[in-house]
């Protein structure tokens, strides 16, 4: 699996996860903050994006720490979906 080519899945999954009615995928740049810029996503939705994760890609993310660091954009869960993806 490519980056690049996730990035547009990661997008559509998030909008879907997170129920986004307003946001389309494509309008989500790969490097925009997913917390604390116009998205406008809060704790809760971290959460969701954990599950995202795990149910898409076997990828459990025990540590809040290490989903601070995955969660920052799509280009960071991109890289670490392909890094660690256990169904991918």
């Amino acid at each position: 699996m490519e980056i690049e080519s996730l990035k547009p899945v990661i997008k559509t999954q998030i909008v879907q996860y997170l129920n986004l009615l307003d946001i389309n995928p494509e309008d989500i740049k790969d490097d925009e903050p997913l917390f604390g810029g116009d998205l406008g996503l809060d704790s809760i939705d971290s959460l969701e994006l954990v599950v995202l994760l795990e149910r898409e890609y076997g990828i459990k993310i025990t540590n809040p720490a290490e989903g601070r660091k995955i969660l920052i954009d799509v280009n960071h869960m991109a890289q670490y979906i392909v890094s660690n993806a256990k169904t991918a």
